[in-house]
């Protein structure tokens, strides 16, 4: 087995590594810790294709082990993440958010808090269905598990730095509930999302990632940390007023 062949897949483990980190960073509530590694594994989930390409040693293996490190990196984290939140929240006095240095209590089994899970089970049929849907190779069908963790990390990150007084929303089942409702329904869909790969330099083909990237950094800029679910938002409603014309995924 040549060295070279085994370099994206170290990449992948390096993308795993990352993803049980997290989880365990969020469990100990220590969500900015969390956050950077989630950075660190959305690259790693990036260039471990890129790097693939580039020496021209794709695989299935390969394929099969992005697939199982995508499941832990975005599909097990942000069910966790639903998790955390509901369950804080349930633990919570009315009216009241705990202050992150103060309160500390230990994630424990919560019937409360359990629906957050359901995210992980619909993650794991999302990448089950995409390794075998021979339609997904230009668009997405459905919302890529990666779109999932950035909303659910974008809601752990109002909660952990508070930037607006919103961080008592995000711990609101009226709030988390439909999320993990509609996240778990998307991930299954049928209805096609555009990928963000660029076709070339041109404006032509590209109109709808363009339109969408300005709104992001237009988003980032007023509201910073407390952006992502937004974003999210914006991607979810293009699609769905616009949706891509093609129906195959990236």
């Amino acid at each position: 087995m040549k060295l070279k062949s085994q370099i994206p897949n170290v990449i992948t483990l390096l993308n795993l590594f990352c993803g049980c980190a997290a989880i365990i960073c969020i469990l100990d509530h220590r969500f900015i810790v969390a956050f950077w590694f989630l950075f660190a594994a959305g690259w790693f989930d990036f260039a471990d294709g890129l790097v693939a390409r580039l020496l021209n040693v794709s695989s299935e293996h390969g394929k099969e082990l992005d697939s199982l490190a995508d499941m832990v990196s975005f599909g097990v984290v942000p069910g966790v993440i639903y998790y955390t939140l509901l369950f804080i929240g349930d633990a919570s006095a009315p009216a009241s958010v705990p202050n992150i240095e103060q309160y500390n209590m230990p994630i424990a089994w919560s019937w409360y808090a359990a629906p957050g899970l359901m995210v992980v089970l619909f993650s794991a049929l999302r990448l089950a269905k995409f390794n075998l849907d021979t339609r997904q190779t230009e668009n997405f069908m459905g919302v890529a598990t990666p779109t999932s963790t950035v909303f659910a990390t974008g809601l752990m990150l109002i909660y952990a730095l508070d930037p607006f007084g919103w961080a008592g929303w995000v711990l609101s089942p009226y709030v988390l509930y439909p999320a993990i409702i509609a996240f778990s329904y998307l991930l299954i869909s049928e209805h096609p999302m555009f990928s963000f790969k660029i076709k070339g330099m041109k404006w032509a083909g590209n109109e709808t990632r363009i339109i969408f990237v300005v709104l992001a950094i237009a988003l980032l800029t007023t509201l910073q940390t407390a952006a992502f679910p937004f974003i999210v938002g914006v991607y979810l409603v293009i699609n769905l007023v616009s949706p891509p014309t093609a129906s195959e995924e990236a």
